[in-house]
């Protein structure tokens, strides 16, 4: 008999209930569920991208909202030009964010500890603020999307179309972090993050393999932003915006950091609670870094990285020996 963890089964569940989650939205009349829904799913694939550099690389970056704003611009460019052909868009997000990655990350792999966070950050912040100061653009105002991107098969210029769209993502995204953290590149980025001078003196190239994270971390999250411009048709500074930043990281530590599915059950879980708060008070925030550093706190490996990741086994019941044996001194 197969026994699953407790992992693998909340996982699936969760992923059943998010495929069926439309036919429950439909059935309410509740339109507002595969908004709020989609939002998590769009936010859980920048969080597992932000993952692969955190809880697998041990880079903490305060910069990933560049990639996701990266990502949406390039999509709110294009569709201002008159080219609504999603293939480009997307084309244009992962040509962006590879090259900006690619970059910046030869900067930061160059340094470590605060200096790794405060360069990633200023990244950030200076496409922030080139972003505010493209008027053509909207500038600080940002600008609306009149049509979603044109994949051909589908449009995503329907909450369902783009639901789906962003749950086959999720499940795309979940597949390639499975291969890549159990492939030798996973081995070898989790024993830089042990201990990057001993695998240097193996004599493994360690620049480049935290690079590559870096890189393929910078494009998962572009994608995210594609899907994040159709999602609220709008493109703003604001997705640029260190804030951002900081709610990818809270989302991953808050789900389980250095799990697969954490960052997606953070995602749920941060973006659930910001809602619920703002239905019973102005002052949500403080509640929200309130109850965020409790659970921090109580469950260091977060939510879902405390579920035991093998499966229950039965105690089996010890039985006392006949009382021949004992009188004998027989062996036990």
């Amino acid at each position: 008999m197969v026994r699953l963890s407790p992992r693998f089964l909340v996982a699936a569940l969760l992923l059943a209930l998010l495929a069926l989650l439309p036919a429950y939205a439909h059935w309410q009349g509740e339109p507002f569920l595969l908004a709020l829904f989609g939002r998590v799913l769009v936010y859980g694939v920048a969080a597992l991208a932000l993952n692969l550099l955190l809880g697998f690389g041990g880079m903490v970056s305060f910069g990933h909202a560049l990639y996701l704003g990266l990502g949406a611009y390039a999509v709110g460019v294009m569709s201002h030009y008159g080219i609504e052909n999603g293939w480009l868009h997307l084309a244009g997000a992962l040509g962006a964010c590879a090259v900006v990655g690619l970059i910046s990350g030869y900067v930061v792999m160059r340094t470590s500890g605060i200096a790794f966070i405060m360069i990633t950050l200023a990244f950030a912040q200076m496409f922030y603020f080139l972003a505010t100061g493209l008027d053509g653009f909207g500038g600080d105002d940002g600008m609306s999307l009149f049509a979603g991107s044109d994949f051909g098969a589908f449009r995503l210029d329907t909450p369902l179309a783009l639901y789906y769209a962003a749950f086959g993502v999720l499940l795309l995204v979940l597949w390639l972090m499975h291969r890549l953290i159990h492939a030798p590149f996973g081995m070898a980025l989790r024993g830089c993050q042990a201990n990057e001078r001993r695998m240097r003196a193996l004599g493994f190239p360690t620049l480049r393999y935290r690079l590559a994270a870096y890189v393929i971390s910078a494009m998962i999250c572009g994608v995210a932003g594609v899907l994040l411009a159709n999602l609220t048709m709008y493109v703003s500074p604001s997705y640029l915006a260190w804030t951002t930043s900081g709610e990818l990281i809270v989302m991953v530590v808050l789900g389980g950091i250095g799990t697969l599915f954490g960052p997606v059950v953070g995602a749920l879980a941060f973006l659930l609670l910001e809602e619920g708060l703002k239905l019973l008070t102005d002052h949500w925030m403080l509640i929200m870094g309130l109850l965020i550093v409790g659970v921090v706190l109580v469950s260091r490996r977060g939510v879902y990285g405390n579920l035991p990741d093998t499966p229950w086994r039965r105690k089996a019941r010890q039985t006392s020996p006949p009382p021949a044996a004992r009188a004998s001194g027989e062996p036990l």
